[in-house]
């Protein structure tokens, strides 16, 4: 494994790092909680320091799951906990929308209170905006609340993730050009770059670190699926249109030179794909089995890919990879 340090902290973070949601909220198939602590376990026996959860994972599960697994441990392993959506007073909807957010004063010091109890920690590493639009990067007073609260030691530095799905364009830059974030959250990969590329530049500019979520393209990029490849009605993947699939499976042939007579898997190079931008400070791979743990973990200390890889997958982007879209 190998390490960066989070711009303007001295917060040490894995370049592979865990996102606690594949353990917290049943969209990648359900574990129990025994499960869940050994494989987070392992994952920081691998060197896996950096696990990025969200209070609302699971009504508080994700941050629990943490506070089992690592207890007698803290000091070896960085929290980066989320912020914002108000499960307390709301049920969740259901399929996939939103949770309504409360981004007052009062409800993101109780929020942070409650990640600190659930975590069982006295201060969490990088507290996240989990999700926000414009309002919320406008607010004086959200920005001001989290100040006071990393001058009083219950956060050492804050962000923003921004989704739920991929975009954002608009608020990532407005965070991080005029707000005092030491990390923004995006979706980014070698198959979905926009605007995951507009960030980066923006990311050098302004002395931000980028922890990257979804860098297989759910999946697509570990090279594992078929044609015939289906999943449950309650997988996060079970929303990607048809044509995801079609098209997907027609691209990643064009990125097979990344693993002729190489020791990456596919997987692996497109974590080193993305490491290869300095600003990039974690990637969070979607670690659901111990053989993805180890495969994943590997990556950071296998060769990095060249200019001449970097520039041929630009190339491919550029004209989607040589593959017509189909319909939906």
């Amino acid at each position: 494994m190998r390490y960066r340090t989070l711009p303007g902290t001295d917060i040490d973070v894995s370049e592979v790092g865990f996102g606690v949601w594949t353990l917290s909220t049943g969209w990648w198939g359900d574990r129990s909680d025994d499960e869940a602590v050994a494989l987070l376990r392992a994952a920081l026996d691998r060197g896996v320091t950096t696990f990025d959860t969200a209070d609302s994972y699971g009504n508080g599960r994700g941050e629990t799951l943490l506070a089992k697994a690592f207890a007698g441990r803290r000091d070896q392993v960085v929290y980066a906990t989320k912020f914002g959506y108000d499960f307390y007073n709301h049920d969740r909807p259901r399929g996939q929308r939103e949770l309504p957010h409360d981004w007052s004063a009062a409800h993101i010091r109780f929020a942070c209170e409650e990640s600190l109890r659930r975590l069982k920690t006295d201060t969490i590493d990088v507290y996240q905006l989990h999700n926000p639009r414009m309002n919320a990067i406008r607010d004086d007073e959200l920005f001001g609340t989290l100040d006071d609260l990393r001058a009083e030691g219950k956060i050492r530095a804050y962000g923003v993730a921004l989704g739920p799905a991929i975009g954002w364009r608009e608020e990532g830059v407005a965070a991080m050009r005029d707000r005092d974030v030491a990390m923004l959250q995006v979706i980014h990969n070698m198959l979905e770059q926009d605007p995951g590329r507009d960030f980066l530049p923006v990311a050098d500019e302004t002395g931000t670190g980028l922890f990257v979520r979804v860098p297989h393209s759910s999946g697509m990029l570990e090279g594992k699926y078929t044609p015939e490849t289906t999943f449950p009605p309650n997988d996060h993947r079970s929303h990607r249109p048809r044509s995801w699939l079609v098209e997907g499976l027609q691209k990643i042939e064009s990125l097979r030179f990344l693993t002729d007579e190489r020791p990456h898997t596919l997987a692996q190079a497109a974590l080193k794909w993305l490491l290869a931008e300095p600003s990039v400070m974690v990637t969070l791979p979607n670690i659901y089995s111990q053989e993805q743990l180890v495969e994943f973990a590997a990556a950071p200390d296998l060769p990095d890919l060249t200019p001449e890889d970097l520039g041929r997958i630009s190339d491919l982007y550029a004209r989607n990879f040589d593959v017509t879209p189909v319909e939906a």
